[in-house]
């Protein structure tokens, strides 16, 4: 018989419930009352947040965690549960859904359902512990699925920009006070975090990931395509092997919106709807007289051949002119204004670590951006060239982690020619991911391949060391990019406070 997840009251207890698609989901179950609890090996403002919405956070992956669930214990929920800080809650019983009745007493000797992602190894304690209990174990997608199922969704799909365009669809709902349920891979100002809680039953908008191949499991209402590359050799072998995702994933939405600037997406699916930068492609939206300066783009748009419009966009670059497409086309089968479409895209500030500003000193920009595969990167870098004409900034300065190592063995080649639009290139070692180096490949053999298109390289294998050699290269002027998956963000900080 196959397992469902059930969203009745039994609870749910997530495997590294810090992560940034785990955490959203759980957020979610916490707010629509249900008990939630996890474990992860660090306090981060994620998990304080979700402490604060009455999910109890365990600081520890262990096997003794699931013991809250053991059947026949009358324990304390104040002795079990663990505070993020390592301090007890100062009011463990403050949430009456969570996992205490009134008396203080544990609510739920059923087994939990356990939710991990793929991150987590069969040989994890707490996994194999739930799995010798006998919990019903989930992958996070399946709670993801149940959710989409539960509401009239809207998941947002392909390999760049599912971030940025979720995270307009949701806004432009919330500017329209449609009060939507959101679900996405990146933290957004406008709803203080990963996700937001509307109304039930309403509209969801979600991320929908293809990494692991779990996109197969959705069946939205309206699905969106944004592009289709190779972006996860450790899953996939080729290029067709993603394609063949996609195409399940198009046969289970009630009305597909895909991008025909993406060959592989107007040559492999049929969407319903559609969408380009190039008049001449004939989709159902598209725009005109594109221009950017350093205060952002602006465009206008049309719909099947009758102008809307013109759009305002804050955040940089032509790949976010497509994205805010995207969202156009959501918003105008859902019935809306475009004038409201237009004031919601001009007043959204954009997703965390994607282009995000982090200071500015001594005449030097920062700016964060979580762009890993040599497509994003180069559009990132476009996007940054744009922000340079005009202004008094003189060299765009790129700063990159390779993440995994079977992706950059994979698009050696790519990475070698996609830092163009960057004056200095610093590179570091390679971000594991949790990845075996099997292809025995490091961050040294990138700089060589990247040295050979470009005359100015750096290379600092140690992230401990790299803030200063940063530091010795940069001048006033400069606009200097943080870009990767990994954790370079984290010297960020450090970088900033030399100046």
């Amino acid at each position: 018989m196959v397992k469902t997840v059930d969203f009745s009251g039994r609870p749910f207890h997530f495997i590294g419930i810090g992560g940034i698609g785990m955490s959203a989901l759980a957020y979610v179950l916490a707010k629509r009352q249900l008990p939630v609890s996890g474990s992860d090996l660090r306090s981060t403002h994620i998990t304080e947040r979700l402490q604060g919405v009455g999910a109890h956070i365990f600081s520890r992956q262990e096997a003794t965690n699931l013991d809250l669930f053991s059947s026949g214990q009358k324990r304390v929920l104040e002795t079990v549960s663990v505070a993020v800080n390592g301090s007890q809650p100062s009011n463990p019983n403050h949430n009456g859904k969570s996992l205490s009745d009134p008396n203080g007493l544990l609510l739920h000797e059923t087994l939990p359902q356990v939710i991990c992602s793929t991150a987590i190894a069969h040989s994890n304690s707490e996994y194999a512990a739930a799995k010798e209990k006998g919990c019903p174990i989930f992958h996070r997608s399946d709670v993801l699925a149940a959710l989409i199922r539960d509401y009239q969704s809207i998941a947002v799909a392909g390999t760049h920009g599912k971030t940025t365009t979720s995270s307009l669809i949701g806004y432009m709902l919330l500017k329209a006070n449609l009060d939507p349920t959101i679900i996405v891979g990146g933290e957004v100002d406008a709803w203080e975090g990963n996700a937001r809680i509307g109304a039930t039953g309403g509209y969801l908008v979600a991320e929908a990931d293809e990494s692991d191949g779990s996109l197969t499991k959705h069946y939205p209402n309206i699905g969106i395509v944004t592009n289709i590359e190779l972006d996860h050799p450790d899953h996939y072998q080729t290029l067709d092997d993603v394609v063949k995702t996609f195409q399940i994933f198009e046969t289970q939405c009630d009305i597909l919106i895909g991008c025909l600037d993406c060959e592989t997406v107007a040559n492999r699916l049929t969407p319903t709807i559609t969408y380009s930068l190039d008049p001449s492609k004939g989709a159902d939206y598209t725009v005109k007289n594109v221009t950017s300066n350093p205060e952002g783009t602006c465009a206008e748009v049309w719909e099947r051949g009758s102008y809307l419009g013109q759009i305002r966009l804050t955040i940089p670059g032509c790949h976010n002119v497509s994205n805010a497409l995207g969202a156009i086309a959501v918003g105008r089968k859902l019935g809306l204004d475009f004038a409201v479409i237009a004031d919601a895209l001009f007043t959204f500030t954009g997703a965390k670590r994607r282009f995000e500003h982090r200071g500015h000193c001594n005449g030097i920009t920062f700016i964060d951006d979580y762009a890993h595969h040599p497509s994003e990167i180069e559009a990132t870098l476009s996007a940054a060239r744009s922000k340079v004409d005009g202004q008094q900034i003189s060299r765009v300065v790129a700063i990159f982690q390779p993440h995994r190592y079977s992706r950059t063995v994979t698009f050696l080649k790519e990475f070698a020619t996609c830092f163009k639009d960057a004056d200095l290139v610093m590179l570091t070692d390679i971000y594991s991911a949790g990845e075996v180096n099997l292809h025995n490949i490091s961050g040294q053999d990138l700089a060589e391949a990247v040295k050979n298109n470009h005359s100015q390289v750096i290379y600092e294998p140690s992230l401990n060391r790299l803030p200063q050699v940063i530091s010795d290269g940069l001048h006033p002027g400069d606009l200097v990019l943080f870009l990767g998956a990994g954790n370079l963000n984290q010297i960020i900080p450090q970088v900033i406070a030399q100046y």
